[in-house]
């Protein structure tokens, strides 16, 4: 059976709970997408927590390596990574108890979807955070 992402009402619900994203992959450099969704999703007033090694900051707040070293659980883990690199990042999130996983556009891994999901967490699949925020709150933007 292949993957499905929950309802727009699920979504929007998600959104509308979550307080803290968790960023995997949030690239330091502006021009970079993953830069320009979390500043968005920053200036709609979530607290975005960047995870890249080697970064000390983005956004200003404070980066860490990966989401086994959050200093507090994400309502949500937004990755912006290859799908081959997800399997461990789902790992980490479940290990965590992170809520809910978001795969960005074009980041699809329906094993390891599918492993967060049996985990408990709200999956979103190939979907750009940012624009579904528009699309189903884009009266709060």
């Amino acid at each position: 059976m292949a993957f499905e992402n929950p309802d727009p009402d699920t979504i929007r619900n998600l959104l509308l709970k979550a307080k803290t994203i968790a960023v995997v992959g949030l690239s330091p450099k502006p021009e970079r997408p993953s830069h320009g969704v979390a500043a968005h999703m920053q200036g709609f007033g979530y607290r975005v927590i960047p995870v890249r090694p080697a970064t000390g900051q983005v956004l200003g707040e404070t980066a860490y390596p990966a989401v086994k070293d959050l200093p507090a659980v994400p309502d949500i883990v937004d990755v912006f990574r290859a799908p081959e690199h997800v399997g461990p990042i789902v790992d980490e999130a479940i290990a965590l108890g992170a809520p809910a996983l978001w795969l960005q556009e074009g980041v699809i891994n329906e094993k390891a979807a599918e492993k967060a999901r049996k985990a408990g967490m709200t999956v979103v699949m190939d979907r750009c955070i940012y624009k579904e925020y528009l699309n189903l709150l884009g009266d709060l933007a």
